[in-house]
């Protein structure tokens, strides 16, 4: 099966040995991606919202790198270090997803960054 790197213009190196995005039989799959600026440093330092709007950002930027929209999103893993920021990563994540709701589950863990509150990674169905 061919697949193929979805990396958006301008996006930073990655921490680990990934790609932003990866795409295969027309289905886009995206990386947990994290509130970071294109050198890695954690950005929005305490506001869950702020940091919630910049992962999603991101993960639009790689799904219309991918000749998608974020209706094309089928399902999210969202990822919170604290169940105190629930209520402002929905907040957020219902003005990305306002009409037909994409799967998703929410846990609770550490992440990559002590300053990260938030890390979505997501499959989006993109087709032709």
């Amino acid at each position: 099966m061919p697949k193929t790197s979805i990396i958006p213009e301008g996006t930073g190196k990655p921490l680990a040995p990934y790609v932003p995005g990866s795409m295969a039989n027309d289905v886009l799959y995206v990386s947990g991606t994290l509130p970071f600026d294109k050198d890695n440093n954690v950005v929005h330092v305490g506001d869950a919202e702020a940091q919630t709007r910049h992962v999603l950002e991101a993960i639009k930027g790689v799904v219309e790198a991918a000749n998608g929209t974020m209706d094309d999103v089928t399902f999210n893993m969202i990822m919170v270090t604290d169940w105190d920021n629930y209520d402002a990563v929905n907040k957020v994540y219902a003005e990305y997803f306002p009409g037909e709701k994409p799967a998703r589950y929410c846990i609770k863990c550490g992440l990559v960054k002590p300053d990260a509150l938030v890390e979505i990674a997501s499959i989006a169905h993109v087709g032709k």
